[in-house]
């Protein structure tokens, strides 16, 4: 599936949501709604769930298909 078939916007060759790998974002902030606004360190902002993690904003969570699967310590 790609990014625009998921309902997300990609740009280059790596992006969060399609990644088959869990990629380690920055989270900038967290809505009430369980949704954070994360860096992914190539200059862009996604949205990602924070919904199965214990995070908190200016932490480094590892994501995979848009889930944050787990806190980096």
């Amino acid at each position: 599936m790609t990014t625009s078939q998921a309902g997300g916007d990609c740009a280059g060759d790596h992006c969060v949501t399609c990644s088959d790998e869990a990629v380690p974002v920055r989270i900038l902030r967290i809505g009430d709604d369980g949704l954070a606004e994360v860096d992914t360190g190539d200059g862009r902002v996604e949205q990602v769930s924070v919904a199965l993690v214990d995070a908190a904003a200016g932490d480094t969570v590892l994501v995979h298909a848009k889930e944050a699967i787990g806190v980096v310590r």
